[in-house]
């Protein structure tokens, strides 16, 4: 075992050993106990166990050791013994001490074993029937075929050549016929331990019978429950769970050596047992390059075995991982034509064209992948018969769907579908809540979120959630609530820091202030590229009075994301107050340059083009273009009429303020702009109909001021420029398996449409991750990694 993936059963084995260890020194005297020893073997047999399942077969090893070495019982004894205890007749003289012994042993295997299944529920793992196809085949074969594996096992430990990460799905076929000929290799692994037996429990030899008992104990115990007698286990085979077992197997290959070099040459032996033990090294060095990386592991396990789909799924993850999609869809699609009722494999087909933004087919993987779950019958649970991972093609599906704005209710109906098949399915209620609050049913997304909190209420992706609805009802306090529980089960978590500083910071209070500085400086320290982080730090700052800090967090947001709208926006406007306007020019410039609609900045650089740079044109190309985007702004059409004074076109300003005063005849300070104008008009004794009118002259032109009272006496002013900051909307996050992200955003006054933590399936996956991109879909694991 040289992957990782055995680090339980080694750790296991360590356990495994000193329980047996300690067990041993408890009985070193037949009529006196360590209960010392007995005590910490107890307690090092239940940390076995909670390693890895296979620590509690250590009872049986310590079982074997009590009866057949320390009490030295032979097998016509034994059989005496419970002939005696169970007709109730005075019971066979044997020691007090072993009996406690042994049964402190009994009631603490029991004991485990009672914990262990209720950690499970009380039933057993669902699996697919991909996972061991002998599980679900008819009598015989599936009785064939599971005897035929423990001959498999035996011969990987005799002979390791052809090792295979995954020897599931069609890896070894079944065992349809008494006449097939593997059956011989059943027959002869079960002649071989029958062999050492009889030998072990005949032989007058009393140490070769101990070592045989106890070798074959040590090999044969710890197999038991990957045997597939007392239940079905979800693989075929797995080397690493032959890791403790070769205990024994190592045991009784050192006594066979050291019984046949007793009688055979002893340099021919010793020679053979070099070149065994020199090929096993080789052959383990070797192996460790296959475990170099994941392409290279299943890579390896196609070379011994193309028959397992699953081989061919986890080439095309690796591949995925690695951004090839259109190799990784090569291996995919080879995995549905040598198992096309993988249900998994046409999830990873369906995931691999949504990455390569081919949505047709996507959609139609996925309703291949549901068309392949199996059918509910009458009166039995659909929810026990399905594995769990295949519900991911629910999820994937309307995810994608999804996107179309016109198809979210039939997105709904998919994840109601799949929660009716699994109550707790805490992923569904999720994403179903960010598609309620798509369809402004924030009230039902609540109730939905509540519900998953049943099931998981330890999951902070929930509680942001929660706290998102209630920023939609513009419930803030309850928001924040939420948003600081999400916190207190992950105080990294990045959405939740950064929309609870946005919503501190929006209270206005000094000390709520500090916190969200606070928070952002966390995220900052996670990320020192997040420009969002920079921006609400400047928002923070200029709250805060501090002119020069909230310049510089917002040039470094700037600096990050040259089309930041918002930083952009609030950097020119903080350096126009701040009597900078030609510093804010350029920043304008680069707004504009990247966001034409932005009507608040063209109405600012207009504003400076006018009182700064003295460029008249440019300054009306900026108000023209507001009227093209909204026709009906007044502040555009009031300063488009500056111009004209400006110009000393006085009665084109008459006509323009006139059509203001039209759309807007609730603002006095236009009606008192027009007069002014009309004013000079009569004094200057204006003809309309003239198409000359007077040339521009320092003395007697005047501006116009759109943002404050005048009286005919002003000469110098400025248009109008609203004072309005532009502010962040509060960041959306998706998670499916995929990393989180936040939505740029500009004005709070565009209440914000808020997006929800969405968990889209990989067959982890996130995956993680679990390698968890957002807005990717769930690995199916049953067709993933093993």
């Amino acid at each position: 075992v040289t992957g990782v993936v055995g680090r339980a059963e080694t750790l296991s084995s360590v356990f495994f050993l000193a329980a047996f260890i300690l067990y041993s020194k408890a009985t070193r005297n037949k009529k006196y106990t360590g209960w010392k020893y007995l005590m910490f073997s107890m307690v090092s047999m239940a940390t076995a166990m909670l390693c890895k399942e296979q620590g509690i077969t250590v009872a049986g090893v310590c079982a074997a050791y009590e009866i057949f070495v320390t009490q030295k019982i032979r097998l016509p004894e034994l059989k005496y013994m419970l002939k005696t205890a169970i007709m109730s007749k005075s019971p066979y003289p044997w020691s007090s001490k072993a009996t406690k012994r042994l049964a402190v042993l009994a009631c603490t295997t029991l004991c485990l074993l009672l914990f262990r299944l209720q950690i499970m529920g009380s039933q057993l793992p669902v699996f697919t029937r991909f996972d061991n196809p002998a599980s679900v085949a008819a009598t015989p074969s599936r009785q064939l075929t599971y005897h035929y594996l423990i001959s498999i096992n035996l011969w990987l430990l005799l002979f390791p050549c052809d090792l295979c990460c995954d020897w599931t799905m069609g890896t070894i076929t079944l065992v349809e016929s008494f006449l097939d000929i593997r059956n011989l290799g059943t027959v002869a692994t079960y002649a071989f331990l029958a062999a050492i037996l009889v030998k072990a429990f005949t032989t007058d030899n009393k140490l070769q019978s101990t070592i045989l008992i106890m070798g074959t104990s040590l090999m044969v115990f710890p197999f038991i429950p990957a045997s597939n007698f007392f239940f079905p286990v979800g693989f075929v085979i797995a080397e690493r769970v032959l890791y403790m077992p070769s205990m024994g197997f190592c045991m009784l290959v050192g006594y066979g050596f050291h019984v046949v070099s007793q009688k055979k040459n002893n340099k021919i032996m010793f020679l053979f047992l070099s070149l065994l033990l020199a090929s096993h090294g080789g052959k383990t060095y070797l192996r460790n390059w296959d475990w170099e990386n994941e392409y290279s592991i299943f890579m390896s396990g196609l070379k011994v075995n193309q028959r397992n789909a699953k081989l061919f799924n986890n080439v095309g993850h690796a591949l995925e991982s690695q951004g090839n999609f259109e190799e990784a869809l090569k291996f995919f699609k080879t995995a549905v034509s040598v198992q096309e009722d993988d249900v998994g494999a046409h999830i990873n087909v369906g995931r691999t064209y949504n990455h390569l933004k081919m949505f047709k087919e996507a959609e139609e993987a996925y309703l291949k992948a549901k068309s392949l779950l199996p059918k509910a019958k009458p009166g039995e649970s659909y929810q026990a018969r399905i594995a769990p991972n295949h519900l991911n093609v629910f999820l994937n599906l309307a995810n994608l769907i999804s996107k179309n704005s016109t198809r979210l209710e039939e997105a709904d109906m998919l994840y109601r579908q799949a929660i009716s098949m699994r109550a707790d399915y805490t992923q569904a209620y999720i994403n179903r809540g960010d598609i309620l609050i798509k369809l402004n049913r924030t009230k039902e997304a609540q109730e939905v979120y509540e519900r998953a909190l049943l099931y998981d209420s330890n999951n902070p992706d929930i509680y942001y959630n929660l706290g998102v609805v209630f920023l939609e009802q513009g419930k803030a306090s309850q928001a924040l609530a939420y948003l600081d529980k999400a916190l207190e089960f992950d105080p990294e978590h990045e959405q939740a820091l950064l929309n609870s500083a946005i919503l501190l910071q929006e209270f206005g209070r000094p000390d709520f202030r500090k916190i969200a500085r606070e928070r952002l400086l966390i995220l900052l320290g996670k990320d020192p590229n997040n420009e969002r982080v920079h921006f609400n730090l400047g928002m923070l700052a200029m709250d805060d009075k501090n002119i020069e800090e909230a310049e510089n967090w917002f040039r470094r947001a700037v600096h990050l994301k040259a089309d930041f709208r918002s930083a952009l926006f609030n950097l020119a406007l903080l350096l126009a107050d701040d009597q900078r306007p030609l510093e804010a020019a350029p920043f304008l410039n680069q707004l504009v340059k990247y966001h034409p609609d932005h009507v608040k900045g063209l109405i600012l650089l207009g504003d400076i083009y006018i009182n700064n740079i003295k460029d008249l044109d440019a300054a009306e190309n900026c108000y023209r273009r507001i009227l093209e985007l909204e026709p009906d702004n007044i502040q555009g059409l009031h300063n488009l009429c500056v111009v004209h004074v400006e110009r000393g076109k006085l009665l084109e300003a008459q006509t323009c303020l006139q059509q203001a005063h039209k759309l807007a005849p609730e603002e006095d300070y236009v009606l008192r702009h027009l007069q002014i104008v009309q004013n000079r008009i009569s004094k200057l004794h204006l003809n309309p109909n003239d198409i000359n009118e007077v040339d521009e002259n320092s003395k007697e032109k005047s501006k116009v001021v759109s943002n404050k009272s005048i009286d005919e006496t002003d000469k110098n002013t400025k248009p109008m420029v609203s004072g309005d900051s532009e502010e962040q909307r509060y960041s959306s996050r998706v998670v499916n398996t995929e990393p989180m992200f936040v939505n740029n955003v500009d004005n709070i006054d565009d209440y914000v449409g808020y997006d929800v933590v969405e968990e889209e399936l990989a067959e982890t996956t996130e995956y993680p991750n679990s390698r968890i991109e957002a807005g990717s879909d769930k690995d199916d694991p049953s067709s993933g990694m093993s």
